[in-house]
């Protein structure tokens, strides 16, 4: 199934002083490259978002978002479906906030802001209550912290296909000779055009999304072992393993600390 462009909205206008706008994006469908005379923050209650700005693409989970200063040009979609909310702030409003564009790291407590301010944004976007939302949604986005990493996407082309696939099927497990005969080219030649576009290796490139899916598929609320088995692990402790290294914590300390709650059907060895 091809990508799908989505039209933007007649009449839009520059928010006073936050514009929030609440949109589901279907399974790969994109808003083509646009900009605004306004800053804006590119975030998914839930689903994975892809977001191409300045040359590169990336991906990002609900426990992320983008920061786009004014006049950033930027294309937003989504390959499996998400429920986008997306922060419209005025110019003068974002002042204070990086002027290049940044990913950052969404709290417990901003997304909670996110999710309350789309809630009441169409019956009470005037209100003094709204207007207190967004002066702590402002202050939290101070407050948050740049990402060093993300999850890089390929532009189009054969990458994006592998990519694409590999994200629907974490537990593919074929490599770059399998892939390489799959797209059409060299092993050698896939390896490189993927650490040129990526920069990286598709093993750590598929080590990195299978991390960030974990992410996605712990925050919906999947039980440690089925998520183990979803991703393509041999076993749970080893998924444990994995995502002990990589962020520090346990799956399951990882899901207190977000607020998920654990399935029961949760492996005890998971903690």
């Amino acid at each position: 199934m091809a990508w799908q462009p989505i039209e933007a909205p007649p009449g839009l206008v520059s928010p006073q002083p936050m514009t929030m706008r609440v949109q589901s994006i279907p399974a790969r469908h994109y808003f083509p490259e646009h900009f605004h005379a306004w800053n804006q923050v590119v975030y998914a209650i839930s689903g994975v978002l892809t977001v191409s700005v300045e040359g590169r693409s990336l991906a990002i989970s609900p426990e992320q978002a983008v920061w786009l200063p004014t006049g950033c040009t930027h294309r937003v979609g989504s390959l499996l479906g998400a429920e986008f909310r997306s922060l419209w702030l005025a110019h003068e409003a974002g002042c204070d906030l990086p002027d290049t564009p940044t990913v950052f790291g969404v709290s417990p407590l901003l997304k909670s802001l996110i999710v309350e301010a789309a809630n009441i944004a169409k019956e009470e976007s005037s209100s003094e209550y709204f207007g207190r939302l967004s002066a702590l949604i402002l202050d939290q986005l101070r407050r948050a912290q740049p990402l060093p990493v993300s999850l890089p996407w390929p532009h189009g082309g054969p990458l994006s296909r592998l990519c694409e696939a590999l994200y629907a099927n974490p537990a593919d497990t074929r490599g770059p000779k399998d892939w390489g005969r799959e797209l059409g080219m060299s092993e050698r030649t896939l390896a490189r055009r993927f650490e040129s576009n990526l920069g990286m290796s598709l093993r750590t490139w598929r080590r990195r999304m299978r991390l960030f899916k974990a992410i996605e598929l712990l925050g919906g609320g999947l039980g440690v072992t089925q998520t183990a088995m979803e991703l393509g692990y041999g076993s749970t402790s080893a998924f444990v393993y994995a995502f002990r290294v990589e962020m520090g914590c346990s799956p399951l300390a990882y899901m207190h600390r977000h607020g998920t709650p654990p399935n029961t059907n949760t492996n005890t060895n998971a903690s």
